[in-house]
């Protein structure tokens, strides 16, 4: 049985402040819990009601608990019953780290579910890395993990100033950012090295990063729709842009 201190640090891992203190990440679900464990994320704690199947190779002990604890320390209206608990790791951007290859930087999304979304996208098209500017959507946020489907362990994100990771990026290096009033994403020829950058869902990218922008992109828009989804719209770009890379099987 678990205690009361029990209890509560872990419910407090659905704030931010608190995750901050302890330095821990709460995650539930079989799916993403698996796909953790199949990534072989190091987890630190697991907590697990005897109607969850445990894979085969496992390494960490799950806490047995009850159905009636795991609805106390469950996030969700209908508890999960597999709870596990990872330590937070903030891996800063190296210093050569945008010298080559495909980012996708994120300017100030802040919606949970779109944030674990373009995780996913980045890890679909085989993007390097992932920056968030730290008016993001925290990476530790449940939501975003969920919503990430397993990308959150596989993909390199960090959390950095943006206008100052941005102008680190190489002169010649194309700086893409999704905007309205840009051009024709197709018209685009697809790239290795390069910088996509999806900005927040109400007011787009921010002053200091459109000044480190070499061109504005945009979806034609055939119907009447106001503006596209912020993952949508950066699937669509990444999927232009990553198209000369050697696709991989699936």
């Amino acid at each position: 049985m678990l205690t009361k201190a029990q209890v509560s640090r872990l419910r407090s891992l659905r704030e931010k402040k608190h995750r901050t203190e302890l330095g821990l990440f709460v995650i539930e679900g079989e799916k993403v819990v698996g796909e953790l464990l199949g990534a072989r994320y190091p987890l630190q704690e697991l907590y697990a009601t005897d109607a969850w199947v445990a894979p085969a190779n496992l390494s960490l002990t799950p806490t047995r608990v009850s159905p009636e604890e795991m609805a106390r320390l469950s996030h969700f209206p209908t508890p999960s019953p597999v709870l596990a608990v990872g330590r937070i790791d903030r891996v800063p951007l190296p210093p050569a780290g945008m010298t080559k290859g495909l980012t996708l930087a994120l300017d100030g999304v802040q919606d949970a579910g779109n944030v674990g979304t373009l995780l996913r996208i980045a890890d679909w098209f085989g993007f390097d890395r992932v920056l968030l500017s730290p008016d993001c959507a925290d990476l530790f946020h449940q939501k975003v993990i969920n919503a990430s489907m397993g990308s959150f362990a596989r993909v390199a994100a960090h959390t950095v100033e943006l206008p100052s990771a941005l102008a680190a990026v190489p002169s010649g290096m194309p700086i893409l950012g999704c905007d309205l009033a840009g051009d024709d994403i197709n018209g685009v020829a697809p790239l290795r090295d390069a910088v996509v950058v999806i900005g927040n869902e109400g007011h787009g990218l921010s002053p200091a990063v459109v000044a480190r922008i070499t061109r504005r992109v945009t979806i034609p828009r055939l119907g009447h729709a106001e503006s596209l989804n912020a993952a949508v719209a950066a699937g669509i770009v990444c999927a232009r842009v990553a198209a000369r890379l050697a696709p991989r099987r699936i």
